[in-house]
C-alpha cells in the first residue's frame, strides 16, 4: 500500500523478533492462530488500525495470509483472537491462515496501519477492497518480518 506517511509505528511480538523465526504454533503445521502483537506509536488522530500479513515469496506472487481491520488502537493484539473485522485471505477463507510455505524459508510480513477513520467493509472483503477503502486514510505504518520454513516430515 503505497502511502505518503513519515510516521512509523513500532510492531512488535513477544514470540519472535525482527528477521526471526515465527514459533510453528501460528503456521500451518501448528495451531494455525494469530501471534500477539504490541503497536506503538500510533498517531492522534487515529480510529482505527489495519493489519495485512503477506509472504511476498509465494511462487505465484503476494499471498495474503491475514487482512483484519477497524481494529481499536493502541491495544495489544492478542494470541489466537479476532480483533477486528476479517476480510479474504488468499487460502480462500476469513481470518488468519499462518505460514504454510510450500518449499524454502519465506518471509511474512505483519503490516500494521494507523487509519483517521473506520472503514465501511464487510466481513469477507478481498485485499483490493481493503486497500482502495484504506486509500487517503493512512496516517502511519509500521511492519514486523518473521521467517518461516516447514519441519522436514
Amino acid at each position: 500500500m503505497a502511502t505518503e506517511t513519515t510516521v512509523q509505528l513500532a510492531v512488535r511480538s513477544i514470540e519472535f523478533g525482527m528477521a526471526g523465526h515465527i514459533p510453528r504454533k501460528f503456521s500451518c503445521e501448528g495451531e494455525n492462530v494469530n501471534p500477539p502483537l504490541e503497536i506503538s506509536g500510533v498517531p492522534d488522530g487515529t480510529k482505527t488500525l489495519a493489519i495485512i500479513v503477506e509472504d511476498p515469496d509465494a511462487p505465484r506472487g503476494i499471498f495474503y495470509h491475514w487482512l483484519v481491520w477497524n481494529i481499536q488502537p493502541n491495544e495489544p493484539i492478542e494470541e489466537n483472537s479476532v480483533p477486528g473485522i476479517s476480510g479474504t485471505n488468499s487460502f480462500g477463507k476469513i481470518g488468519y491462515g499462518g505460514p504454510c510455505p510450500p518449499s524454502g524459508t519465506h518471509r511474512y510480513f505483519f503490516k500494521v496501519y494507523a487509519l483517521n477513520t473506520e472503514l465501511d467493509l464487510q466481513t469477507g472483503a478481498n485485499k483490493d477492497a481493503l486497500d482502495q477503502a484504506m486509500n487517503g486514510h493512512v496516517l502511519a505504518e509500521g511492519e514486523l518480518m518473521g521467517l518461516y520454513h516447514k519441519s522436514k516430515a
